[in-house]
């Protein structure tokens, strides 16, 4: 009996089973639809509970319904096949038709018959940087960003110096407005010249904001295009027409005094590094670091004029298409922007340099937006369409926050940047924390915690070999952040970090990292090195053994 269904043709045939309990003689009849869709293991289970079916026969069940599953699709299919000979030898199917059809699904679905991807630009520059960033031209581009970056800095130089003459000028018609207060002047009037005074530097800072966007533009399409042509010339000399590299003029340099305030922060960042060895039966060795700085002294572009500025950012260079990457943990709140916090002094040190591989920050934001509104939609049908359960007082209040703004993101989840434009960074990991951060009650389970484990596995499935996380969960300390606080902070993220770090054997395979733990630049020395000399006590760190014999 064969029945149709829509476009699907089903057909129904009888399963039978015979087998004897006992002096019993039993015959089991089951109608099972062809083609079968279900799981057969699982219509197996359901044969054995519904019918109760003595367990000593339900290996037999299983395997004689497998075969005559097995057997009754074959013969469907031989049928349809010498149907369809029977279509094509009669001509009821064009083979014209059938052949370009088969052609075309045969070079789809096989690689070495299909069409080669085009390489996209993107592609082709990232090849050709990282050939000419690990040849003896890398001095000429690292030089060639540098005169970039000084260009740009001058501008946002004469940005800020604009601004200022302009706030400082609103500032003193502001005072004159309010001696004139109750006089000749109302509480409207005032109200205009404010509202005339943000409007004269909204638009002073769109004119720059412009500004900057065109100039960094134009700096990446030079660029770009400098180093394809580059390339080229360096292999055909002949035919080169770059006849000496470009250098930075000392007037390019920073002066004496920036030179020497960059010394002396440098001088003021405190760290120690360990070596440890992690894992149950194969050991993995892993560096660790405590350093005392600020945040992003890790993203600011020196100065080459700086200690060690030029040799960092060649080593950012060098890595920045390579299966070694540095990664960043940024405490941001929950909104994806930045206009408030540290998120907008990440985006100030993000727009002193053009970014020449990647987009601008704020067309990576746009992105992440996107994906945010995309995944809060999917959760809310998937809700939707779930049968209702009870929930408790802290999930009724997560699933109210996302419909009051869907486009905010919950404390734990985090949002990815690419960068080739920070000083010692390629990925930022903008972590959501929100103010339980700052309580001293926090445990393994809080979402700020499971955020770093999740920061963790992308750096074992996305080559990122350096992460620098913040210890105690905050980038500023606070009155409320003791002794007992930042040392109870600092034994709990150690020790869950430690458990993560013995999860990448079995993410990666076993691969040494280095992990940076970074504390406020504010924190005491002393607390400094408590913290110093408990990080041995949770990782157990090597250490050398001396043997001595005696003779």
């Amino acid at each position: 009996m064969r029945k149709i269904k829509g476009k699907t043709n089903t057909t129904e045939k009888e399963f039978v089973f015979e087998f004897k309990a006992g002096r019993n003689h039993c015959v089991l009849k089951v109608p099972l639809e062809f083609p079968v869709k279900e799981n057969v293991s699982d219509l197996h289970g359901r044969l054995m509970l519904l019918h109760k079916i003595p367990c000593f026969v339900e290996h037999d069940l299983k395997n004689r319904l497998l075969a005559f599953i097995e057997s009754e699709t074959l013969e469907d299919y031989n049928r349809d096949a010498e149907a369809a000979l029977q279509r094509l030898t009669s001509g009821e199917v064009d083979i014209n038709k059938l052949t370009n059809s088969w052609a075309k699904a045969y070079t789809e679905t096989t690689l070495e018959h299909a069409r080669p991807e085009e390489p996209s630009w993107d592609e082709d520059f990232a090849d050709v940087y990282h050939e000419l960033i690990h040849s003896p031209a890398s001095d000429t581009l690292l030089n060639l960003e540098h005169s970039y970056y000084v260009s740009v800095s001058e501008l946002i130089g004469e940005r800020d110096m604009e601004i200022k003459k302009l706030q400082e000028r609103q500032a003193a018609e502001m005072d004159k407005v309010m001696q004139e207060l109750g006089k000749t002047m109302s509480d409207q009037d005032v109200n205009t010249v404010a509202s005339q005074h943000f409007d004269a530097q909204q638009d002073l800072e769109n004119k720059w904001a412009n500004e900057l966007k065109q100039v960094t533009g134009i700096q990446k399409q030079e660029y770009q295009e400098w180093v394809i042509k580059l390339h080229q010339d360096l292999h055909n000399p002949n035919n080169s027409t770059i006849s000496e590299e470009i250098k930075v003029q000392p007037g390019q340099l920073a002066e004496g005094g920036e030179l020497g305030a960059g010394l002396f922060e440098e001088q003021q960042q405190l760290e120690e590094s360990f070596t440890i060895h992690l894992g149950a039966q194969l050991k993995t060795m892993h560096n660790l670091r405590l350093v005392r700085a600020n945040v992003l002294d890790f993203c600011k572009h020196r100065h080459h004029g700086s200690s060690g500025a030029k040799l960092r950012r060649l080593q950012t260079a060098l890595s920045l298409y390579s299966s070694s990457l540095c990664g960043l943990a940024l405490l941001v709140d929950n909104r994806v922007n930045s206009y408030s916090g540290i998120k907008r002094d990440f985006a100030t040190v993000s727009k002193e340099c053009t970014d020449f591989h990647f987009p601008r920050l704020s067309e990576q934001l746009e992105v992440v937006q996107q994906v945010v509104l995309y995944a809060r939609a999917q959760r809310s049908s998937k809700q939707k369409e779930q049968p209702e359960m009870p929930k408790n007082g802290t999930t009724e209040d997560k699933n109210k926050n996302i419909e009051r703004n869907s486009s905010n993101i919950l404390p734990g989840e985090f949002y990815i940047t690419r960068h080739s434009n920070l000083s010692e960074v390629h990925i930022v990991f903008h972590l959501c924390v929100d103010d339980n951060v700052r309580s001293g009650n926090l445990t393994a389970r809080d979402p700020a915690i499971m955020g770093l484990r999740n920061i963790l596995k992308v750096c074992c499935t996305h080559d990122i070999t350096t992460i620098t996380i913040p210890l105690l969960l905050v980038h500023d300390m606070a009155e409320e952040m003791t002794i007992p606080w930042c040392l109870k902070r600092a034994e709990l993220v150690f020790k869950c970090v430690k458990g993560f770090m013995m999860e990448m054997a079995s993410w990666d395979g076993g691969i040494s990292r280095t992990v940076q733990f970074l504390v406020p630049q504010s924190i005491s020395e002393d607390m400094f090195y408590q913290l110093s000399n408990m990080l041995p006590q949770i990782f157990r760190v090597s250490s050398t053994l001396t043997l001595t014999s005696k003779r």
